[in-house]
């Protein structure tokens, strides 16, 4: 039986994988037969515990270290991944956080600016460095890990965090509209109420409560339900897939 998700021989390279979504992304595309890079920052223990678990069962797989805010690290990422790995054909601009919750009132322009470095320009900056190789090979995937907050303006104290994710889901539909000629596709992953160690920094007991009352199928979701949408984005069976943000939040928000 063909298998449509098959990721056999590509080289994928996902930012902020050293736990939730990210790790789960690296665990479900080595399962699929992939070469896989995780990136992370300061999450060293949880990124080489995901690196040896993957190890462990055969599947090929290095963690980089880098901060996706500064040029450098990003160049670095990309290259060692392709010295250690091979070309990369498949990109997921996963890293992220909200940092921490601010109302108006609050933001400094150097928190506005961090935040939009981490969760926005480092998605522009690593598929600038990354989609040449997949033009010159008119094959690629690249896949923007969103957030409902970009939908819907975030909670509380998360202003900043949710435009940036909103001006993603923008870059997104921008770059597919650039590149979907060379056969490079892009899309997004927008995750709602995720049970994450995001939720646990920055989400009370009382605050989770109260989304899940809004959420139809009545529980927050598992990184693996996202990370099988993106594996699906990330595969051909996605190939007639451009410019388009898959909702994953249990029916949270439905457009």
């Amino acid at each position: 039986m063909t298998n449509y998700l098959d990721l056999t021989g590509k080289t994928a390279l996902i930012t902020g994988a050293s736990s939730g979504i990210g790790a789960a992304t690296a665990a479900i595309f080595a399962d699929l037969g992939a070469r896989v890079a995780i990136g992370y920052h300061n999450n060293e223990k949880g990124a080489h515990a995901v690196r040896d678990q993957i190890a462990s069962t055969g599947a090929r797989i290095v963690a980089i270290k880098g901060d996706v805010r500064k040029t450098a690290d990003l160049r670095s990422l990309v290259d060692q991944t392709t010295t250690e790995l091979g070309p990369i054909d498949i990109l997921i601009n996963n890293a992220g956080s909200l940092v921490e919750r601010q109302r108006l009132a609050q933001i400094t322009e150097d928190r506005w600016n961090d935040i939009m470095n981490l969760n926005l320009t480092s998605a522009l900056l690593c598929s600038q460095m990354v989609a040449p190789g997949m033009v010159e090979r008119k094959s690629g995937a690249i896949v923007n890990i969103v957030s409902i907050a970009g939908r819907n303006g975030g909670g509380p104290g998360a202003l900043a965090y949710a435009t940036a994710k909103g001006a993603l889901i923008t870059l997104t539909k921008g770059l597919a509209k650039e590149l979907a000629s060379a056969g490079v596709r892009v899309n997004a992953v927008s995750p709602g109420v995720i049970d994450t160690p995001f939720h646990e920094v920055f989400s009370t007991p009382e605050m989770i409560k109260n989304f899940v009352a809004g959420i139809p199928l009545g529980r927050t979701g598992t990184s693996l339900e996202c990370a099988k949408v993106i594996a699906f984005l990330a595969s051909d069976a996605a190939a007639y897939v451009i410019g388009e943000t898959i909702e994953v939040n249990g029916g949270q928000l439905m457009l």
